[in-house]
This record gives C-alpha cells, sequence and structure tokens, in this order.
C-alpha cells in the first residue's frame, strides 16, 4: 500500500507540472510577436517607430502652416521707409504701427515666427471700423469671425475666454466695434511679446544696415 500511495502521488504531481511546463514564459524582446510595437519593448531614441512618429508630426506642421498661409492678403501698399522713420520704429510700438511701411515690416516679421494672424486680425478691425452700411458690417463680422476666432479656424488668435464669450453674444447683431476688446487683447500681445524680438531681429538689424548704406550714397 505504501508503493502504491507513492506512485499515486507521483502521477499527481506529474498532472500538476504539465500545464505549468507547457504554459510559455514571459515574452522578451526576442520572442514578441510580429504585430506587438516596439514601444511596448524598448525606450531607445533610434527605435523606428519613434522616427516614423517624429516624421509624422513634422508633416503635419508643415501642413497646418500651409494652411495658415494659403490666400492671405498682400502687404499694404507703401513707399519703402526712409532711415529715419525705421528708426523712430524702436521708440515705441504705436510708432511702428502707424505707418504702413512699419506695419508690413513687422507683419513679415511676425510671418517668420508663425504668427502672422495677429495682424491680419488687427488689420481686419481696422478696416471693419470704417464701415457703415449695415449689411457690409455684418458680412464683414461674419468673415472676421470665421478667420480668427472660431476655434476651428486655422488662423485663430489667442483670446481670453471672457472676450470670446462677448463676441459670441453680439455676433447677432454686430456692430463695427464688435472685436475692440479683441483687437485692443492681440494688439497688447504683439507689443509685449513679438515687438522686443523684432527690434533685437536681424531682419529690423539689416533694414537699416540697408537704409545707412543709401543714405551715405545719397
Amino acid at each position: 500500500m505504501g508503493s502504491e500511495r507513492v506512485e499515486m502521488r507521483k502521477r499527481q504531481v506529474c498532472a500538476a507540472q504539465g500545464p505549468a511546463a507547457a504554459a510559455p514564459g514571459p515574452r522578451g524582446v526576442g520572442n514578441r510577436g510580429p504585430n506587438a510595437c516596439c514601444f511596448c519593448w524598448c525606450c531607445c531614441c533610434s527605435c523606428s517607430c519613434l522616427t516614423v512618429r517624429n516624421q509624422e508630426e513634422q508633416r503635419l506642421r508643415s501642413a497646418s502652416y500651409e494652411l495658415r498661409t494659403e490666400d492671405l492678403p498682400i502687404c499694404e501698399e507703401s513707399p519703402g521707409p526712409s532711415l529715419e522713420e525705421a528708426s523712430a520704429w524702436a521708440q515705441s510700438f504705436d510708432k511702428l504701427m502707424l505707418t504702413p511701411a512699419g506695419r508690413n515690416a513687422f507683419r513679415e516679421f511676425l510671418r517668420t515666427e508663425f504668427s502672422e494672424e495677429n495682424m491680419l486680425f488687427w488689420m481686419a478691425c481696422e478696416e471693419l471700423k470704417k464701415e457703415a452700411n449695415k449689411t457690409t458690417i455684418e458680412e464683414k463680422a461674419r468673415i472676421i469671425y470665421e478667420d480668427y476666432v472660431s476655434i476651428l479656424s486655422p488662423k485663430e488668435v489667442s483670446l481670453d475666454s471672457r472676450v470670446r464669450e462677448t463676441i459670441n453674444r453680439s455676433m447677432a447683431e454686430p456692430s463695427p466695434h464688435i472685436f475692440d476688446d479683441a483687437q485692443l487683447q492681440i494688439y497688447t500681445l504683439m507689443h509685449r511679446d513679438s515687438y522686443p524680438r523684432f527690434m533685437n531681429s536681424a531682419l529690423y538689424k539689416d533694414l537699416l544696415r540697408s537704409l545707412s548704406e543709401k543714405a551715405v550714397e545719397a
């Protein structure tokens, strides 16, 4: 009887070990399935999936900027600035924005920073304030809203929620001054954020150098 119990015990142990031995162990890098993403197994920065992802993000950024710059209005017509005029732009942001030549130069700089829509919005608001015809005001206000205020627009400008809500409430019967608060907010943003960089930019310095050389030659 003792030997029979030992033999039975051996059979039970073997039966218990059988499924465990047949069960696959944890998968390592060498035996992962064909559909497994390498993000599950490695954090190597040279991973091919990371490369593909980076390329896709770069493509989307490029496509987004192409949408933002498509069909933008041409620059304002104006003669080139004089050395005196261009030098005065450094005195204040107001002087820069006062003349078409100043706005054109600043707009060119904003384009390099992918924020040209700020200037375009400001200019569109200025044009709207000149209108008196109700139908024209409504049409221009709708276009400005769709181009620069709507969250669906690729040229949306940065406005706080209070200003955005005020505009939304007023769009049923827009006035020439419907965007005044938003225009001031964007003007302030350009003044504090972009204007100092423009003053230190190669674009502005090269313009002053070119005008200085022309003045000496004259």
